[in-house]
């Protein structure tokens, strides 16, 4: 692959879509291992052909009918099939996940208007829990299933002997550039997940200064530590994928300890949240130059410790250290940081390695509550603008109007990240959040979404949850305090869970006669932190 530099690529952006980087490899390299799961790996060549055929059931069986495309598939070759299908098909890839509780899913499907899913073996069971209670029924498509497994009454659907009929999809449509490439959802602070859709300009943008930046090989081999629901997913799959390279897929069990993993696969590039390395550190797992393999260490989703940073360049010596930063709405990433042994500590702010410089195709303005810049150097809530800023959250104009802007004397348009920082030299460093947001083993969660459902299912007068116990000065894990509730702390943790993903449930939740205030008459957070220490 001949990679542009980002002035060379400016034309090629609005030329490409997210598939052709895969396209692109698959041509050049057909029998190069794309992807790796167990024991088992399959060729550029392969893949290509069996989500092309996809594909071309997708069109088949909507009519041409296609804008959305949910993939209900966990870390199998049907989740990477299918993502790809979707793409090539012209849709927007909209990821499920099995492991969410199946009313989030239901809410995920219906929210999203899906007119396919494409189910695994392993999703297909809660697929049949849900389906009595769609409004509406997508169509399926099955390809490790016959029709009669199914078990999804009235459903219009495509099966294994259906698919393996079709020839695979020769005459790929036309896609704008502007038509979101993926639909994520993340915790929303009404109750309401709310959908990020990410445009082909958006990750286009971001995929051309990676790629030109890492400069990648087919030789190289990416772990995929994070599901598809979880955005820093569509890093391995397409920075692999656009390089020529294979990604391999752990099952979550051997992430616990992954040198196993990381020996047998050859793992060169490693991208993950930072909390990964502190299990390890607990464990007294990671040891000098365990992860010899490493060329790469990436990491992104939470606030990076200097401590673990440390610890993680002496297990892969080989290995060079970046903190990424970035939220789902500005497309992956947004900003980097390299670790240098030497320089990175005196850089560090309360610990923690900064998130580093903005990409050279963004742009960022740090500002006041009124949305006034601050001066060099000052705190204040971080705002990007450029290519890679999301068009705006799904069916949420209100949401839309709180977080995009255009400044006075600009002519593009800012995302507020709600993230405190100050620029130190020449890096952000990170101070904290503006709201009540925080994030739990790299996702994003909104305490008010927990406070809705304590509020809705135990009928409670108010409702407090906050991010406990604090490592490093990160919360590792939620806990709840609710007041005039009539029922027991522990039913009432049941009732909620059945709404919500593991990562989101609280640790414990404690019943008070009335919560604390501040001087304004607002819940004291704070004062629920001492309670708990």
């Amino acid at each position: 692959m001949i990679l542009l530099s980002p002035q060379q690529g400016e034309q090629a952006v609005t030329q490409q879509r997210l598939h052709s980087f895969f396209l692109e490899s698959a041509a050049n390299f057909p029998s190069a291992p794309v992807l790796s799961i167990g024991n088992q790996e399959w060729s550029y060549a392969r893949l290509a052909e069996d989500a092309r055929r996809y594909a071309q059931g997708l069109l088949t069986a909507c009519q041409g009918r296609l804008e959305r495309v949910g993939v209900f598939a966990y870390r199998s070759y049907v989740a990477y099939a299918g993502t790809l299908a979707s793409l090539l098909a012209g849709a927007t890839c909209v990821p499920l996940n099995k492991t969410f509780p199946s009313q989030r899913t239901q809410r995920m499907i219906e929210q999203a208007e899906l007119d396919a899913i494409i189910v695994d073996a392993t999703s297909l069971p809660q697929l049949q829990c849900i389906w009595p209670q769609l409004k509406s029924h997508p169509v399926l498509l099955l390809p490790e299933h016959d029709a009669e497994e199914a078990r999804c009454p009235g459903a219009h659907l495509l099966d294994c002997r259906a698919l393996a009929r079709l020839a695979p999809l020769h005459e790929l449509p036309e896609v704008s550039a502007l038509k979101p490439a993926y639909l994520l959802f993340t915790s929303g602070s009404t109750g309401v997940p709310k959908g990020v859709p990410v445009t082909h300009q958006n990750v286009v943008a971001f995929l051309r200064w990676n790629l030109h930046k890492y400069q990648f090989t087919p030789a190289d081999r990416f772990t995929q530590t994070f599901d598809q629901t979880f955005d820093l997913s569509f890093f391995d799959l397409f920075m692999a994928w656009g390089s020529g390279a294979c990604l391999c897929v752990p099952q979550p069990i051997q992430l616990l300890a992954p040198f196993a993993f990381v020996k047998e696969q050859r793992i060169t590039v490693w991208f993950s949240v930072p909390s990964v390395i502190s299990h390890l550190l607990k464990k007294q797992f990671l040891e000098p130059s365990s992860l010899p393999s490493l060329r790469w260490s990436l990491f992104c989703g939470e606030a990076l410790p200097q401590s673990a940073a440390v610890a993680w360049q002496e297990a892969a010596p080989n290995s060079i250290i970046e903190n990424l930063y970035g939220p789902t709405e500005l497309t992956i990433a947004c900003a980097s940081y390299r670790w240098d042994a030497q320089r990175s500590p005196d850089e560090c702010a309360n610990g923690f390695v900064p998130l580093g410089q903005l990409y050279p195709h963004l742009k960022a303005v740090v500002v006041d509550e009124a949305r006034c810049p601050v001066a060099p150097g000052e705190c204040g809530e971080l705002c990007v603008a450029g290519p890679q800023v999301f068009p705006g959250y799904w069916q949420n104009p209100e949401k839309n109007a709180t977080v995009l802007f255009v400044p006075p004397g600009e002519d593009c348009i800012y995302y507020r990240t709600g993230d405190l920082v100050r620029l130190q030299g020449d890096n952000y460093v990170y101070l904290g959040r503006i709201d009540h947001q925080v994030k739990i083993q790299g996702y994003r969660i909104e305490l008010g979404e927990i406070e809705a459902l304590l509020r809705q299912e135990g009928q409670v007068v108010e409702a407090a949850a906050i991010g406990w116990p604090l490592e490093e000065g990160q919360p590792r894990g939620i806990v709840a305090f609710v007041s005039g509730c009539n029922m027991q702390a522990s039913e009432l943790l049941q009732r909620i869970k059945r709404f919500l993903p593991n990562y989101m449930h609280p640790q414990a939740i404690y019943v008070l006669e009335c919560m604390p205030y501040n001087a304004n008459g607002k819940i004291d957070r704070a004062a629920l932190h001492k309670l708990l220490e």
